[in-house]
């Protein structure tokens, strides 16, 4: 694809990310947060927050930042923010985290840090928003894929601003009757936002991209597909800002999410139709590995869909949450983002790397960076490690799960070890790795002169 513009910076993110999924499976693997301790326990949202933020936040930035330019053929409004940007996310973050530890602390400190990562974090996810907004302002009319994107930006502010409430009240730095009402009942709200509109639903939106890219098979632009963004905004609307009205007007926020739900539930049923409409009509016969477990993450997804309506019926989803969390931050959310990664710095790498000399010199393809084979078994072992872990969580045998937590480690270590091999070139064959003009891609930086 010449011609393609590079983020320089979206490996730092990708490196970053994988960090903080690691350090937070080495905590919870060690006894650290949930699901040792109850999810609201200081531990467990140090652990929570590493995987929202630090894993998936960023994550998802660096893949925005790089692929939003494609959803809309534009370039990144500017390649320069994005640095500060990772900057304050990664400042924010460690500030927040210490913030939750201090709520831990027998001794209590004369400062509380949660409100000072709260504001960090929120400037990073403005300049990102800026970024990325006037990138996508400048496309208009937007391809379908790009408006899921805006509706999981306009979530990630929700996100933020509730999130930015709750460091206020927790740390003592407002006594504000709304906000420390929405602290009370608002959390659902905040996971709903975060999880479902941010992290979710923008990674539907590039999904029906990257798989229609990565599979060759035909973009969607139909019924269906439409079915799902308008039914998608109608649950994130309904939850989240009926949700709150709700709560300020006395009430509590249960019939906003349900009925949230419901529309959920009609959007993710048109999202399933349409993916196996991606894999059904593919032109690339054999499914690479990435999109293999795609499919597998998908399918964690429906589970979790599932279970929540048993578990809703039956009265129990309130002792089951954590798992049902659980379940879609690893199996679904985590699961896709791993996959992806796979493919994606595969793809980058092979562009930075042969794309300035193409049609000039024999060059690999991207396939030949990668080795399909050994890779996969450390992806079967993360996914099914993400299951033995959520059985253990659903009876209650929360030591039993850190055997799977421990194996998800393992898992996800190797398959770091897999994209740092990519990067490296490692398993290109040595007479065809760097060709005349070809050069050897940095680990962290793409340095890339964007035509």
């Amino acid at each position: 694809m010449p011609g393609v513009a590079l983020s320089r910076w979206t490996m730092s993110y990708f490196a970053l990310a994988l960090l903080c999924l690691l350090g937070a499976e080495i905590l919870m693997t060690m006894g650290i947060g949930f699901p040792t301790s109850d999810i609201s326990a200081p531990a467990s949202l140090i652990v929570v927050h590493l995987v929202a933020i630090g894993w998936l936040s960023l994550l998802l930035c660096g893949a925005l930042f790089q692929f939003v330019p494609v959803l809309v053929a534009r370039r990144l409004y500017s390649d320069l923010l994005t640095l500060p940007t990772l900057a304050c996310l990664a400042g924010g973050l460690a500030l927040l985290l210490y913030g939750f530890h201090q709520l831990d602390s027998e001794t209590g400190t004369a400062w509380n840090a949660l409100p000072f990562g709260g504001l960090l974090l929120m400037l990073g996810f403005v300049l990102a928003l800026y970024n990325l907004g006037r990138t996508l302002w400048s496309a208009r009319p937007l391809t379908l894929p790009a408006r899921f994107v805006v509706v999981g930006l306009a979530s990630l502010v929700a996100t933020a601003l509730l999130g930015v409430d709750f460091t206020l009240i927790l740390s003592g730095a407002s006594a504000s009757k709304p906000l420390v009402e929405l602290v009370a009942l608002g959390l659902p709200l905040h996971v709903v936002a975060g999880l479902g509109g941010w992290l979710t639903f923008t990674a539907m939106g590039v999904s029906y991209r990257l798989l229609a890219m990565f599979m060759l098979a035909p973009e969607l632009d139909g019924a269906t597909t439409r079915g799902v963004l308008r039914l998608g905004i109608a649950a994130l609307a309904v939850a989240i800002v009926g949700g709150v009205a709700l709560i300020w007007s006395g009430g509590e926020p249960d019939w906003a999410l349900l009925a949230g739900g419901l529309f959920a539930l009609g959007a993710l049923g048109l999202y399933g139709r349409d993916i196996g409409r991606l894999y059904h009509e593919r032109k690339r016969r054999v499914i690479e590995l990435n999109s293999r477990m795609a499919a597998v993450a998908l399918g964690h997804l429906a589970a979790a869909v599932l279970l929540t309506i048993v578990f809703t019926a039956t009265g129990t989803l309130g002792r089951h949450v954590g798992a049902l969390v659980f379940l879609i931050a690893f199996g679904w959310l985590s699961g896709l983002g791993l996959a992806k990664l796979y493919k994606i710095v595969a793809f980058l790498t092979w562009l930075e790397c042969y794309g300035p000399v193409l049609g000039r010199v024999s060059a690999p393809r991207v396939q030949d960076l990668v080795v399909e084979p050994h890779a996969a078994r450390w992806f079967a072992l993360y996914f099914a490690a993400v299951d033995f872990a959520v059985l253990a969580e659903f009876v209650g045998a929360p030591v039993i799960a850190r055997a799977g937590l421990a194996a998800m480690l393992i898992a996800t270590i190797a398959i770091v070890a897999e994209l740092v091999r990519i990067r490296r070139l490692a398993d290109v064959p040595r007479a065809t790795r760097l060709p005349e003009g070809a050069r050897r891609p940095r680990l962290l930086v793409s340095v890339v002169e964007n035509a």
